[in-house]
């Protein structure tokens, strides 16, 4: 059975506490149900050339800091596994690696989506040496997977300015809501160069996108998208003012 693809706006660390967010996330996990295994894209994962995490107990890992204690004291025991890993190998050309666990872009937003840890999970790092091109070809070597029964997931954020965050809260800036609607439409629509060529996409999306690490998983989901497959939206919205939460789910 051919698995849908999904694509999370994971925001914060702390939304691996709960929150309506993570409420989304588990009703996910309940449509999607228990597949034979994830392949994870994490903004928070990036290495000289491509590798892929192919231990069968990967580490929980808290790449994070000045968060509450109850948050690093947090463990996502998922197995991993080492066939899917060779298997991503195979297909990419990946370097299989233990020098990497399930970093926080993976696990805030697994526990909710498979809380009892039971699905295994492989994640893909972000090749430092592809331009978004690149990284959208590679993630298209990635397509027979999904016949396979794994689900390929990508976890970052359409507009991710930390600069501009509000702490306190508040309405999106202008610009990050009107780039965060232009990615939505191009995924619609279709249009892969539009979503490659980002920096087209929208006025000002330089300040949705300062750094290209929280929208390259969007490429690796986009690229998995089959003739007539709808595109659907969850967690649409912009917290503190310039961090997209805005999820996709493809099939």
């Amino acid at each position: 059975m051919r698995q849908p693809v999904l694509f999370f706006g994971h925001g914060s660390p702390m939304n691996a506490l709960g929150g309506s967010c993570a409420d989304v996330w588990r009703e996910i996990g309940r449509a999607v149900g228990k597949p034979k295994g994830v392949l994870m894209v994490s903004a928070h994962w990036e290495t000289d050339g491509p590798a892929v995490t192919a231990q069968s107990t990967p580490e929980t890992i808290h790449d994070f800091g000045a968060f509450p204690d109850e948050l690093h004291a947090m463990q996502y025991p998922a197995p991993g596994s080492p066939d899917l890993a060779a298997r991503v190998a195979d297909l990419t050309g990946a370097a299989p690696t233990d020098q990497w666990g399930l970093d926080h872009g993976t696990w805030s937003v697994l526990t909710h989506v498979w809380p009892e840890a039971d699905v295994p999970v492989v994640q893909l790092s972000l090749d430092r040496g592809l331009d978004a091109r690149g990284h959208f070809d590679l993630a298209r070597k990635l397509a027979p997977l999904r016949d396979e029964g794994v689900v390929i997931a990508g976890s970052g954020d359409f507009v991710h300015n930390l600069r501009t965050w509000k702490r306190a809260g508040g309405e999106p800036y202008g610009w990050a809501t009107q780039f965060n609607e232009a990615v939505k439409a191009a995924l619609v629509r279709g249009d892969d160069d539009a979503l490659i060529d980002w920096v087209g996409l929208a006025e000002d999306a330089q300040m949705s996108v300062p750094t290209d690490e929280h929208f390259l998983p969007l490429l690796y989901v986009a690229a998995q998208r089959r003739p007539n497959e709808d595109v659907r939206f969850f967690n649409d919205v912009i917290e503190g003012g310039s961090i997209s939460m805005t999820g996709v789910r493809i099939g």
